[in-house]
């Protein structure tokens, strides 16, 4: 049978798809009950990521043709192990020539090194990053040092979309927790399902990471069988390179004013600090910056401001609240004096 590969044109990259997750939240019988699922045309490439040196999960992978799993055992390909990565893929891609790859990163991984490589000049032209999923066990619920862990944070933080796992285990009390956590996040998540409604059609139809789906302010619940949960209530107007969106509101006696930038438009950092502190004191602001200084997440309230790193990579946003707020046009010309303009 044909391949879908020799379909695609040249230079259309490959689709990738990394799922996530913190230790023990089921990752690979996740994966491998997409593979069962998996489209016969389509060629896939799996790689494979663990923490300790042997490397078991790989060996799971039942061997099939349409399938070709790469293990990288013995650290984190999110941050020692990039230059292996980088080299394994390169070599991955060339020998199997997929249609599809799925990154299991480790379970004490920060993805967000991952994406860095995957969106580098290397893969630029190659590899289109679809959607990050994370797996969250609701059982976690219990446990305050994975609820603190930053690496459980980040990864949540970076998703895309977040898959309830393990429900046939963990309580509904647990179950109920999990989606609260996950509908209380910010910046948003595009979707949320339990295990048992994430099918392969949502995985083949999904957007790529950069980009947002637009839901409808009827789709925002929290309540639900097990069906999909979309938990962003407006309609995403996509940004591109240069030209950011601006979103308004006002309710309740407040005012509210965003924007969204592509991921490749950078901000320098001193200056946008220096602006945030010109704001009145009485404005709140929040915001995730792709800076000079790497992705960072900045925080306003009562004239104090916080800086932190951040592991979301989707977009650049910020958002002022305050009873009264500046001119628009005014912050938007302010905004873009912060940018890093590129000597390209």
């Amino acid at each position: 049978m044909p391949r879908s590969r020799k379909n695609r044109l040249p230079e259309q990259p490959i689709p990738v798809h990394i799922v996530t997750g913190f230790l023990g939240s089921g990752k690979s019988t996740f994966i491998k009950s997409l593979v069962r699922h998996k489209p016969p045309q389509e060629r896939w490439a799996i790689l494979v990521n663990e923490f300790g040196q042997v490397g078991i999960d790989q060996a799971l992978f039942e061997a099939r043709d349409d399938v070709v799993v790469k293990g990288l055992p013995g650290g984190c390909l999110c941050c020692q192990l990039a230059f292996v990565l980088q080299a394994g893929l390169v070599n991955l891609l060339h020998r199997s020539k997929p249609d599809r790859l799925l990154i299991e990163p480790s379970g004490l991984g920060h993805p967000s090194g991952l994406l860095d490589v995957l969106r580098s000049e290397a893969f630029s032209e190659s590899l289109a990053v679809s959607e990050v999923i994370v797996l969250l066990d609701p059982r976690r619920m219990d446990d305050d040092r994975a609820l603190q862990h930053e690496t459980f944070q980040d990864q949540l933080a970076l998703a895309d979309g977040v898959v309830i796992s393990m429900t046939d285990v963990a309580s509904p009390q647990q179950i109920l927790a999990a989606r609260k956590l996950v509908a209380g996040l910010w910046p948003a998540k595009r979707w949320l399902h339990d295990i048992q409604s994430m099918t392969i059609e949502h995985l083949l139809h999904a957007s790529a990471h950069w980009q947002e789906a637009v839901q409808r302010p009827a789709s925002h619940r929290l309540e639900g069988d097990g069906q999909a949960v979309m938990l962003d209530a407006f309609d995403y107007r996509q940004p591109t390179p240069g030209q950011p969106v601006r979103d308004e509101g006002r309710s309740l006696g407040y005012s509210s004013l965003g924007w969204r930038w592509h991921p490749d438009d950078t901000f320098d950092l001193d200056r946008l600090t220096c602006a945030i502190d010109g704001l009145p004191n009485n404005v709140r602001l929040k915001g995730i910056w792709h800076t000079s200084s790497g992705w960072k997440a900045l925080s306003r309230s009562n004239g104090c401001l916080s800086l932190e790193g951040a592991a979301w990579r989707r977009d650049s946003r910020v958002e002022l609240i305050g009873e009264q707020l500046p001119e628009a046009v005014t912050l938007e010309q302010e905004w873009q004096r912060c940018q890093v303009v590129s000597s390209a």
